[in-house]
């Protein structure tokens, strides 16, 4: 994975539409009815919208160039994002995106199980669609409060190309991993999007190396010992930042005026993925691989810091 180059968009909101309980699906197309960027099952995209940049699936099909179609819950403990869209945001109005980015990218698989708890399903919507389209078969567990809560039911029901499970938890209880794990083919690939109880469950039941997953939020993470201070070298900009203990190398770019994109400031969403030209990152965030970590190309400075000496990012 490397630090990709960002569309930026000014995109047209063509229709909202209903999904379920606290579900809205949100359409956009280019105002002058251009083609969009390309995008793969598992690309999420910024939107900008009421001050705040918050990341949403796109979860339409692929093979259409001409819409985005993000599905968004109405969060009541979110910071204000998804509030915006479900109070303020209507049909004719005019978003500003950046994107589209893919840390959640669907591998070639001879078999694919696909678990999503509740607004989850975005992104595991359009990958089954993919595995439909390449005639892979595939197992699909979607899990939520209760069936009024539970979006894109239509939608999953149709295909057919492979097994669909719904598990409203008020009529039957959490997902059974047990048996959606069940006599899986060796070459079997896992994908789970949920809330973090059901990505910890899913990974410890899932074959070793054989799991991907995207998570809504960074889990906590308790560390020993205290913060060091260390200095980060911006070769594009020319300017060298001292990064506190207590400070981010986000913040510390932010407070000398250089301009970093950003949004989750958790280490989740990719927004504010950096180049490496020089030294040793220590990396936290919760979204590059093990092989991405130890390769040390690029680090999320939401959250990362250093492990050695000084760092000199493409910054």
């Amino acid at each position: 994975m490397t630090a990709a180059q960002e569309h930026e968009l000014d995109l047209l909101v063509r229709r909202m539409t209903w999904e379920a309980d606290g579900v809205l699906s949100v359409d956009l197309v280019h105002p002058d009815g251009k083609p969009l960027p390309a995008w793969a099952p598992g690309a999420h995209l910024d939107l900008h919208v009421g001050g705040y940049v918050r990341q949403y699936s796109l979860c339409g099909d692929h093979a259409d160039p001409t819409t985005y179609r993000l599905g968004i819950l109405d969060e009541p403990s979110s910071r204000g994002g998804s509030r915006h869209v479900h109070t303020r945001l209507r049909p004719g109005q005019t978003v500003h995106v950046t994107g589209p980015r893919n840390h959640f990218a669907l591998e070639p698989a001879a078999f694919y199980v696909f678990l999503a708890g509740g607004i989850g399903i975005t992104p595991i919507l359009a990958m089954a669609r993919q595995a439909e389209r390449d005639a892979v078969a595939f197992r699909l567990v979607h899990g939520g409060r209760s069936r009024a809560t539970m979006a894109f039911g239509a939608e999953l029901s149709a295909l057919t190309g492979g097994e669909v499970t719904f598990v409203p938890q008020d009529e039957q209880g959490n997902i059974d991993l047990t048996a959606a794990l069940r006599d899986l083919p060796a070459d079997t690939l896992v994908y789970c999007c949920g809330p973090e109880p059901l990505l910890k469950a899913a990974e410890e039941a899932c074959p070793a190396g054989r799991f991907r997953l995207e998570r809504f939020a960074a889990p906590v993470v308790e560390r020993d010992g205290d913060e060091t201070a260390f200095e980060v070298e911006c070769r594009t900009s020319g300017v060298t930042l001292s990064v506190g203990a207590a400070t981010s190398i986000l913040e510390a770019a932010e407070n000398a005026g250089l301009t970093v994109n950003s949004s989750c400031r958790d280490g989740i969403c990719g927004s504010c993925e950096t180049r490496v030209l020089a030294g040793t990152p220590d990396h936290r965030d919760h979204l590059l691989s093990e092989a991405e970590h130890a390769a040390g190309e690029t680090m999320m400075i939401c959250v990362s810091r250093c492990a050695s000496d000084r760092l000199v990012l493409d910054l």
